[in-house]
C-alpha cells in the first residue's frame, strides 16, 4: 500500500477513533491522520499476536484494524493523562 493508502486509511481510522474515544472536538485532521498510521501498527501487531491478519491493503478489513489500534492508541493517552493530571 502507498503512501496515498496509508494517509487516507490514517484518517478515516483516526477519525471514527477518536469519535469513538470522545476525542473529535480535541483533535484536527493532522492529528487524525497520525492516531490512524500509529493506530495501524498497533492493530497490525495485536493482530499478529492472536493469530489473525493485520493491515492487508486498501480494503474494509485494513481500516478495521487501523481503527481498533488507533482506539487502544487513545485509550493509552487518556489513561496516562488522567494519571499525570491528578498525580
Amino acid at each position: 500500500m502507498g503512501i496515498i493508502g496509508w494517509i487516507i486509511i490514517g484518517a478515516l481510522a483516526g477519525w471514527i477513533a477518536s469519535m469513538v474515544t470522545g476525542k473529535n472536538n480535541e483533535m484536527g485532521a493532522f492529528m487524525n491522520i497520525i492516531v490512524g498510521i500509529i493506530g495501524g501498527f498497533i492493530g497490525g501487531l495485536v493482530m499478529s499476536l492472536v493469530g489473525g491478519v493485520g493491515i492487508t491493503g486498501f480494503n474494509l478489513w485494513s481500516l478495521v484494524v487501523a481503527c481498533v489500534g488507533a482506539i487502544i492508541l487513545l485509550l493509552i493517552v487518556k489513561t496516562f493523562k488522567r494519571k499525570t493530571k491528578y498525580s
